[in-house]
């Protein structure tokens, strides 16, 4: 699976010392908004193989980081590169704006 979920303990390592881009995506189960956009977030995970990583942080289990980023609605995708988050997006997302999104940020880098 090109996304996997990860704990307010993984967070430093899997996100903040991640070389590539990484894509959280702040989610819980019992929300609907954030099963919907489970597919394309595997999707973009796969066409962006490589170059972005994506990862799960359940917010009812793990609330640090949720915190920390301020997160008050869910499904909420935040965007990090060399340990800081550099876009974000709340609620659910057209894979078409996300592929943008993504190619913008890749785009950026150097």
């Amino acid at each position: 699976m090109s996304q996997h979920e990860i704990t307010d303990q993984q967070f430093q390592s899997e996100v903040l010392e991640a070389s590539e881009l990484v894509l959280v995506d702040f989610w819980a189960p019992w929300c609907g908004p954030c099963r919907m956009m489970a597919p394309t977030l595997e999707k973009v995970a796969g066409q962006f193989a490589g170059q972005l990583k994506v990862v799960k942080v359940n917010v009812d289990s793990n609330q640090e980081w949720a915190t920390k980023y301020s997160v008050r609605g869910i499904p909420a995708l935040f965007f990090f590169r060399a340990g800081q988050p550099v876009d974000n997006a709340v609620g659910v997302q057209s894979e078409a704006s996300l592929v943008q999104r993504i190619e913008k940020l890749l785009a950026s880098v150097g």
